[in-house]
């Protein structure tokens, strides 16, 4: 039998899940994993919680509360919101587990006795402020490839690219703000750079040496193109330690205070959790990691996750395995791309996202939806985008118009010419209109079974929707409720067809959309696990006589309505406010009061500081119908000579007002972003003096 050792990135506990990791990294390894189990292969499913690294400690000083308050509060949300959605994990563990401990640092002493690392004495970012030495989620600067502002010490969030603290352009701490200092520390380098030819050759012809390891033509060309872009750069040796304090203990006695950097420490967690797995359950978890005596027995290892994981999972960690020795490979890392949100990349930071917990909050029994419409969209070779529109119409006119209409209008029909009980079916596969649709019909469970082979699950999907599309022409070319009146015999033969075109979407929505089968099934009056892959060749699933669900039947999918999804899209916008800090409207006003206004263009002559006062300055301004003195708050902002020679609007008949000891004759008005910084407001070109503002 195959084996089949899965995995899915181990999601970061410091916020809950979103839907852009569900399309990423969950739900298609989830329809692969139901695929293997429908067809009988022996798999194991592993995920678990990345509790160490940066990310969470700097959680948790801006919560102010503890590691472990973190981990454990969002390990919490995040299992019980992939429970709840339906990923099928056989396990979902946490790299905090002492188990996981005591696996990565049993990892880490048999690559240091292979002499795998090599120590360095290098100067590392260390904040000045804080008396610490910096890990790379604690610094952020200008990407130095795409210039965004806010890149991350080891990786861009905006284009993705890989990046070591030194590339940042004006780095600055993210726990200070200071501008970090270089300090001398000493770290344990793997040599990835020995490891170069063997991975360049596993990557691009999946060989080593000439032998066989996995079908290289299966591998995505984002997940290639991205490795031969390191591999094209010349692969350095990168530092598997940190100078952190919450993390996995290196086990040197050297190493005293310096825990094991996450992409060591993490990926290991896949051992650590097939291992734990393994002991709950009473089997044998090297069957699942390690090479056998015969590699037809080797399990096949399959990695899915997103793109700004690959380098990870097909540089480092494969050096790492095949280093110690004794490990399988993977044989295919499928990475996604990413996916927008209604025109924005989803962001954590911002709260620009759909969170999962959230979702089924409010949107309780329609996991099967979602998956469907983030199924539809999965962001395989370029990144997608996911709109509340889009979700309404998939489910409203799929869903709804195309599989559950046919499931309905055939347990309708079949309540109510037979009360479910279909009798008079003898020579119903040789019907010509029956054999034609059967056959349209495997050729779709052929697309399917082609499509999830080789992860391209939105076609999958397709195919999938499409079995209903036929069942669905089927029923109403064939027209049993004309038949009922002037040919009987033909009716049953027709419905009872209908119910094994049923019968197969039962079977396939086991791997797409699970609750729905228990539903078809409970319709079938069929138990769920009834049927395997291969039962998808029968042409009869239904048995002849068989009763099936008799009564009002409940409708497997229900519209989505406007009213849904604007509430959705006012949540949204409702975060985007909160982010932008954007305050209220104030009350309204009329037009007459708008009028009185008199806001003029005028030019600063001349600015001074206030005496006695941090914030104020005292401007002169040639208004076009004279100069007059406006005292201003504004000096935190700008020095006074950044004013002078300026345009700025100006409301001139504010009537006067001292302001420590200095007249005031007027207001002049500046621009106020979210954080409070003033911005000058300036005509685009020099215009007249005493311009007005309409």
């Amino acid at each position: 039998m195959e084996r089949y050792t899965i995995t899915s990135a181990l999601p970061y506990t410091n916020g809950p899940i979103h839907i852009g990791h569900i399309a990423g990294a969950y739900l298609p390894a989830d329809l692969f994993v139901r695929y293997l189990r429908l067809k009988g292969k022996d798999v194991v499913y592993i995920c678990g919680s990345d509790e160490h690294g940066a990310a969470i400690t700097l959680k948790a000083k801006q919560e102010g509360i503890s590691p472990r308050d973190i981990v454990d509060k969002y390990h919490a949300i995040i299992k019980k919101a992939f429970k709840d959605f339906g990923i099928s994990f056989d396990i979902y563990h946490r790299t905090s587990a002492s188990l996981h401990h005591e696996t990565a640092k049993g990892f880490f002493k048999v690559l240091h006795e292979k002499g795998a690392f090599v120590e360095k004495v290098s100067e590392q970012y260390f904040d000045p402020e804080h008396q610490m030495f910096l890990a790379d989620r604690y610094i952020v600067g200008t990407c130095p490839k795409c210039q965004f502002e806010d890149a991350y010490g080891d990786q861009c969030e905006r284009c993705g690219s890989t990046l070591s603290p030194r590339e940042l352009v004006n780095p600055r701490s993210k726990l200070s703000g200071a501008t970090p200092i270089l300090k001398e520390t000493k770290h344990w380098y793997l040599s990835l750079d020995k490891h170069q030819d063997w991975l360049g050759e596993w990557i691009n012809k999946g060989t080593i040496g000439g032998d066989f390891q996995h079908d290289s033509k299966h591998w995505k060309r984002n997940v290639v193109g991205q490795c031969n872009s390191w591999l094209q750069d010349g692969l350095q040796p990168r530092s598997m330690t940190r100078d952190l304090d919450w993390g996995v203990d290196v086990p040197l006695e050297d190493a005293i205070g310096k825990k094991l950097y996450v992409w060591l420490d993490a990926p290991i967690g896949y051992i650590s959790a097939t291992r734990q797995w393994a002991e709950d359950n009473g089997k044998d978890w090297e069957l699942y990691w390690k090479e056998q005596e015969n590699s037809d027995a080797n399990s096949k290892l399959i990695h899915f996750i997103g793109k700004d994981n690959i380098v990870f999972h097909c540089i480092i960690f494969p050096a790492i395995l095949k280093t110690h020795g004794g490990y399988i490979l993977p044989e295919n890392v499928p990475a996604n791309e990413f996916l927008n949100l209604e025109g924005e990349k989803i962001s954590t930071s911002r709260n620009w996202a759909v969170w999962i917990h959230e979702y089924l909050e409010e949107l309780p029994g329609k996991q099967d939806e979602l998956r469907y419409v983030l199924g539809s969209i999965l962001p395989e070779n370029k990144d997608s985008e996911f709109t509340w529109k889009d979700y309404q119409t998939r489910i409203n006119s799929e869903l709804v118009a195309i599989l559950g209409n046919f499931v309905n209008r055939v347990i309708v029909l079949s309540d109510k010419y037979f009360k479910g009980l279909i009798t008079g079916v003898e020579g119903w596969e040789q019907e010509a209109a029956s054999q034609a649709a059967l056959a349209e019909i495997q050729a779709h469970v052929e697309k399917v079974e082609q499509s999830i082979s080789t992860y391209r699950f939105r076609d999958a999907f397709t195919s999938f929707i499409n079995i209903a599309r036929v069942g669905n022409k089927y029923l109403t070319d064939q027209e049993p409720w004309k038949k009922w009146k002037k040919d009987k015999e033909a009716v049953p033969k027709i419905l009872f067809t209908c119910l094994q075109i049923i019968g197969k979407l039962g079977i396939l929505s086991k791997i797409f959309l699970p609750n729905t089968a228990n539903k078809i099934a409970g319709l079938l009056q069929l138990t769920d696990n009834q049927f395997s892959w291969e039962d998808l060749s029968k042409d009869e699933l239904v048995p002849a006589g068989h009763q099936i669900f008799s009564g009002k039947a409940k409708l497997l999918f229900e519209k989505i309505d406007d009213k849904l999804v604007e509430q959705q899209l006012e949540k949204l916008e409702a975060s985007k406010r909160a982010r932008l800090n954007v305050a209220p409207q104030k009350e309204e006003t009329t037009f007459d009061d708008f009028q009185k206004m008199d806001i003029r263009i005028g030019t600063v002559l001349a600015a001074t500081k206030v005496k006695k006062s941090k914030k104020l300055l005292k401007l002169t301004v040639d208004t076009g119908l004279d100069k007059r003195t406006i005292v201003s708050g504004v000096s935190e902002f700008f020095k006074p000579e950044d004013l002078i020679g300026k345009q700025i609007p100006v409301l001139i008949n504010l009537k006067p007002r001292k302001i420590r000891g200095v007249v005031s004759q007027g207001m002049a008005l500046f621009a106020e972003d979210s954080q409070g910084t003033l911005h000058l407001l300036t005509p685009e070109a020099e215009v007249d003096k005493g311009s007005s503002v309409n």
